[in-house]
């Protein structure tokens, strides 16, 4: 795989200081160690690029080359990587429209977490039931609506698997929200592109503009990123649980936001107490995962055993995406790590980003 490093610029085009081994930096030197020893034993594959941040200085940043896919295009051949190349988010996308949400409802353009979300719909008035008027807009946002959803067992080349089905719907909000309720609100997490895509129509709905143009005019530009994309269906609408597009170095500039409480270059982009919303567990995902307003929350161990224990246990906040798609955030480090990589639908695909975060990054930490 070819290698390319740069300089990572932030707002204003002003670089992050680069924590180089050469200065002296432990941790810098053990990064760049622990990933090159990976990389010559082959223990990660089809890894596209890697940037870390730890303090606000940029520890590492490294592209290659390999196989892609465009979502909405499909295959787009073997890409060499370059800090200017465009890449998928995936379903790391979900986390950003759980961002542009809390914009949208400081600025008074959505309901609050708390307000009926088939309220906020009156086109779709005949679908009211007793069981859908138990449904909230936070029950969107925490993915809890316990409506009949199955994107998990089935994988997305199926047009059984949910999602796809939502986007080969005629009209896919009726869709979603058309779903039958199968199980009391808020009482079980599922796994549910639908509830990404109703949020999203939200803020379209109430701010009268596209989800990108939103994103744009609110977050992405306020925040400095370059050129960006959010794919859409046949009929227009986007893709919001899966579709923006963005490079790494933009990626990475969500993280150093979210570690900012929602600051950038002295101004407020998202409210703090939005971000905690959206790192703050609601409900369990797994036995390790916890989730919040559209993004994952655990726990990661490192450091040199105690007896028994682990040396250190720390929460992380994450985004994460089909194919490896992944932002890594640890606040108590300071520590961003921003992962893009071309494993779509492989059952090893969540191997590299997690070697890269535990073999790698925390291996590193002392």
């Amino acid at each position: 795989m070819a290698v390319s490093s740069q300089m990572l610029p932030v707002a204003g085009q002003q670089p992050w200081d680069f924590a180089s081994a050469a200065d002296g930096d432990a941790f810098a030197a053990g990064v760049a160690r622990r990933l090159d020893q990976a990389l010559a034993e082959r223990r990660l594959w089809n890894i596209h690029g890697l940037i870390v941040l730890r303090d606000g200085k940029r520890v590492i940043e490294r592209y290659f080359e390999g196989p892609d896919r465009a979502r909405g295009v499909g295959d787009i051949g073997t890409v060499t990587f370059t800090a200017e190349t465009p890449h998928d988010l995936r379903s790391c996308s979900k986390s950003i429209v759980a961002l542009l949400y809390g914009i949208a409802h400081a600025q008074g353009k959505v309901p609050a977490p708390e307000a009926p979300l088939l309220a906020a719909f009156p086109e779709y008035a005949d679908l009211a039931s007793p069981e859908r008027a138990r449904l909230t807009v936070a029950h969107a946002l925490t993915m809890t609506m316990g409506t009949d959803w199955d994107e998990s067992s089935l994988p997305y080349s199926d047009p059984r698997n949910s999602e796809i089905a939502m986007d080969e719907a005629a009209d896919r909000y009726r869709y979603i929200l058309a779903r039958p309720v199968v199980e009391t609100p808020g009482a079980h997490w599922t796994y549910c592109g639908g509830a990404t895509a109703v949020l999203a129509r939200l803020i379209a709905k109430g701010s009268g503009q596209s989800l990108h143009d939103f994103a744009r005019a609110h977050l992405f530009d306020p925040l400095g990123l370059g050129p960006t994309k959010w794919a859409a269906g046949a009929d227009g609408e986007p893709f919001a649980a899966s579709g923006a597009r963005m490079t790494l170095r933009d990626f990475a500039r969500i993280g150093a936001l979210m570690l900012s409480g929602g600051r950038w270059d002295g101004r407020e982009l998202i409210p703090a107490d939005w971000i905690r919303r959206c790192t703050t567990p609601a409900v369990s995902a797994d036995e390790l995962r916890r989730y919040g307003y559209q993004w994952f929350l655990l726990d990661v161990a490192f450091g040199k055993p105690k007896g028994w224990a682990a040396g250190r246990l720390e929460r992380m906040w994450m985004a994460q995406g089909e194919g490896g798609q992944r932002l890594y955030i640890i606040p108590a480090l300071q520590l961003v790590i921003a992962v893009t990589a071309g494993n779509y639908e492989r059952d090893d695909q969540s191997i590299p980003p997690t070697r890269i975060l535990r073999e790698i990054v925390l291996a590193s930490v002392e």
